[in-house]
């Protein structure tokens, strides 16, 4: 060939942001894997549903929008907003709730903003708010763990539920569910109970929820190894944790009728979830250094701020997004000083 026709760049090298989705979907495995165990089959039925919806949302919107499809399609990323929302909405969350979140996160929270990369909020979370304040009770119904549950769930059974809201061995619904720790912790509170009489119901482990502190320190090994993989940076994470700990230690001494322990608040519902793969997100996150660091410590205090004193048990989706909203003044502040320039 002609050196004319030759021109640079000489070499391809592989789409960078298709690694990073696969990394977070493999660092998500052993915290699925503990979710179906502790809460049986029914987290597969949801997230299969929520990835075949995801993926034929992303496909039209990617039609509309005269975009080629397969570049796109095979970044991973719809499939990761789609895993992430189904971990977090309830094991028998019916499919058109499902559905409805998948849909609001792709076309509203993600295209309308242009695409990835130009959404200023987590798609996953605004579609669990937006679920969450039009549809309180599918949003608050829990399954029991399974040792806890007098009627667990094979896969057959879960799906008749999700797709049909019934069940043929003539179980109502209302038998299989519950609240989470969180929720129950914060209503018994308000019945005037103490935390310490609270965490004596069968519901409770060790440290947290029975089954969600297990869940929750698979987010961690998970959220270790993206570091290792330096998918994401230690900031944000170590930042959250830290500030959740900290008030809520702080709070417990000075009041602990009114709220539960430091390591019920990291143990329990969606804390370590946020903090290594949803908080972390570098399209939404801040981009600075300091910035990480202010943008994961006030996802924590929010988190807790909304917990104890809020309408919600848990708030890290909510604290997630009004953190969001911040990123763009706590980059413009945190800004590293240009080599040279002048104070």
């Amino acid at each position: 060939m002609p050196l004319s026709r030759l021109s640079s760049p000489f070499l391809s090298g592989t789409n960078r942001v298709t690694l990073q989705m696969l990394q977070l979907l493999l660092a998500l495995v052993p915290a699925v894997i503990g979710i179906v165990y502790f809460f049986g089959p029914s987290v597969l039925i949801t997230m299969t549903l929520a990835i075949v919806v995801a993926l034929l949302t992303e496909a039209l919107m990617l039609k509309l929008r005269n975009r080629p499809l397969k570049p796109f399609l095979t970044d991973g990323s719809a499939i990761v907003t789609a895993v992430l929302l189904a971990i977090a909405l309830p094991p028998l969350a019916p499919w058109w709730l499902v559905t409805i979140g998948i849909l609001f996160a792709i076309i509203f929270a993600k295209h309308l903003y242009g695409g990835l990369g130009y959404n200023p909020f987590n798609p996953a979370m605004v579609a669990y708010v937006v679920l969450l304040i039009s549809f309180p009770l599918e949003m608050t119904t829990w399954l029991p763990v399974t040792t806890l549950s007098e009627h667990p769930l094979d896969f057959a059974s879960a799906f008749q539920v999700i797709f049909t809201g019934q069940i043929s061995s003539g179980v109502a619904i209302d038998a299989l569910s519950g609240a989470t720790p969180l929720d129950t912790m914060k209503t018994h509170i308000g019945l005037l109970q103490t935390p310490a009489e609270i965490i004596q119901q069968p519901l409770f482990g060790l440290f947290g929820g029975k089954g969600w502190e297990w869940i929750n320190g698979l987010f961690i090994v998970g959220g270790l190894y993206l570091i290792y993989r330096r998918v994401i940076s230690w900031h944000i994470p170590v930042a959250m944790i830290a500030s959740l700990a900290t008030i809520s230690a702080i709070t417990w001494f000075i009041s602990p009728e009114i709220t539960g322990s430091p390591l019920f608040h990291l143990l329990s519902g969606g804390t370590m979830l946020g903090a290594f793969f949803i908080a972390t997100d570098p399209i939404t996150a801040s981009t600075t250094v300091k910035g990480r660091i202010v943008f994961g410590a006030g996802v924590g205090l929010l988190t807790y701020i909304i917990r104890v004193w809020g309408g919600y048990p848990d708030g890290v989706a909510f604290a997630v997004l009004l953190m969001n909203m911040m990123v763009p003044l706590i980059d413009y502040y945190t800004q590293p000083k240009v080599y040279g320039a002048k104070q």
